[in-house]
């Protein structure tokens, strides 16, 4: 049975007139997601410049960039959507400022992690299962999509990862689907999402080819295109490709291949700091 999550409508984002739809990209995977009536924000860390966050068996990351703002600058919030347990996905800041009410949407695993920090509002979907968020007369359906974080058996080392679509259907008609693929490698499952979800309209593809004692654990420009392909989105927006010191892939690389694949005219990269807005 789908599960449901109903928020009550708050001073936040309208939830009962027409929605705008917009990206504001905060920085690494972090961006604040105005989607059919919700306030959304992803994979929430907001340390600054020079600081270190843990990536699990003593590792640590260093910040090279400052985020576009602070927790203490974010409109209200009506979900958090995080797509696994990494220092660099979910920090101390976040851990520290974050509403413990909140609600999240997460992995089973992270999910669990969060509890122990005292995170109470919190939702883990395995792969495939959906939950359906409504306010006012608004919904979103988010979907647990495949993700892998590492190649082979180091995967089962490292957090378990989920990619999301969301869905809304906005009172012009139509339904939007945007998918946040997650801190991914390109493998064979990722093949089933354009299966049972055609026509995605925006994707945020998270990449730098981050490298953790030189394994490759999230796509690289090579492997960021491969996954639009499959994918298919209308327009993707690249994330996760400077802020830490662990990526191996620039933001340049990823655009070049992109121009080489002849998709470079769907790709919006942004600025931290910067607002897309989509229809």
């Amino acid at each position: 049975m789908e599960r449901t999550l109903a928020l009550e409508t708050g001073p936040g984002t309208p939830a009962d007139g027409p929605a705008e739809h917009s990206v504001f990209f905060i920085g690494n995977a972090t961006v604040l997601l105005r989607f059919g009536g919700f306030t959304v924000l992803t994979d929430p860390t907001f340390v600054h410049r020079h600081e270190r966050v843990p990536l699990g068996y003593g590792l640590h990351t260093k910040r090279l960039t400052d985020p576009a703002c602070d927790i203490a600058d974010l409109p209200a919030l009506d979900f958090v959507l995080l797509s696994h347990f990494h220092g660099d996905h979910f920090d101390e800041v976040a851990e520290r400022e974050l509403n413990k009410d909140l609600p999240i949407i997460t992995t089973p695993q992270a999910r669990e992690q969060l509890a122990e920090r005292g995170f109470g509002n919190t939702y883990g979907l395995d792969t495939w299962q959906s939950l359906t968020v409504t306010k006012g007369l608004s919904r979103m359906r988010l979907t647990a999509c495949p993700g892998r974080h590492g190649p082979g058996i180091t995967d089962l080392v490292l957090p378990d990862v989920m990619g999301t679509v969301l869905e809304c259907e906005p009172e012009s008609g139509g339904r939007r689907q945007v998918y946040i693929s997650g801190d991914t490698l390109v493998f064979d499952r990722l093949h089933e999402i354009p299966e049972r979800f055609p026509g995605i309209d925006l994707a945020l593809l998270h990449l730098g080819g981050t490298r953790i004692m030189g394994i490759l654990v999230t796509m690289d420009a090579d492997q960021g295109v491969e996954a639009f392909d499959i994918i298919g989105p209308k327009t993707a927006i690249p994330v996760h490709y400077d802020d830490y010191d662990v990526f191996t892939s620039s933001l340049e690389e990823f655009l070049d291949a992109a121009a080489a694949a002849g998709i470079r005219d769907r790709i919006r990269p942004l600025e931290r700091g910067e607002t897309y807005m989509f229809q």
